[in-house]
């Protein structure tokens, strides 16, 4: 297995970060086998959606709707709602397993890989690519 770790600037507000170039570069050339993205962090996401066309913000309104940042969490350290943040994971996992053919993704016409992060409190995130051969 060959493994990678990137750094991922998200900033200070909620954002769906597309990182399928990073993962297009990653795979580039690698034949066949199983792409793992992974999120090493408690408050953050990886998902499979189409950007560009609205999707991304609407994510992030419905996850504003499913989550609100209010004072109803028990775990309150850091930004106000931030207990949010800690349950995000269960709704939108930490990982990603994608096919890889011949080297490239085997990515629907509009299905980006992205990184959803909500928590402010922490501008930039890690995300761990691994390759698994076929």
């Amino acid at each position: 297995m060959r493994s990678e770790l990137i750094t991922v600037r998200t900033g200070s507000r909620p954002t769906v970060r597309d990182i399928t170039a990073e993962a297009e570069q990653f795979v580039a050339n690698s034949g066949d086998g199983l792409l793992h993205v992974f999120v090493p962090h408690a408050t953050a996401g990886v998902a499979v959606i189409e950007t560009g066309s609205g999707s991304d913000d609407d994510l992030i309104t419905a996850l504003d709707a499913v989550l609100p940042t209010d004072e109803r969490w028990r775990h309150r350290h850091g930004s106000p709602g931030h207990g949010r943040d800690h349950v995000l994971p269960a709704f939108i996992a930490p990982y990603a397993t994608l096919p890889v053919l011949g080297g490239r993704l085997a990515l629907g016409t509009w299905q980006s890989i992205c990184l959803v992060d909500t928590n402010g409190d922490n501008p930039t995130r890690q995300v761990r690519f691994s390759f698994l051969p076929g």
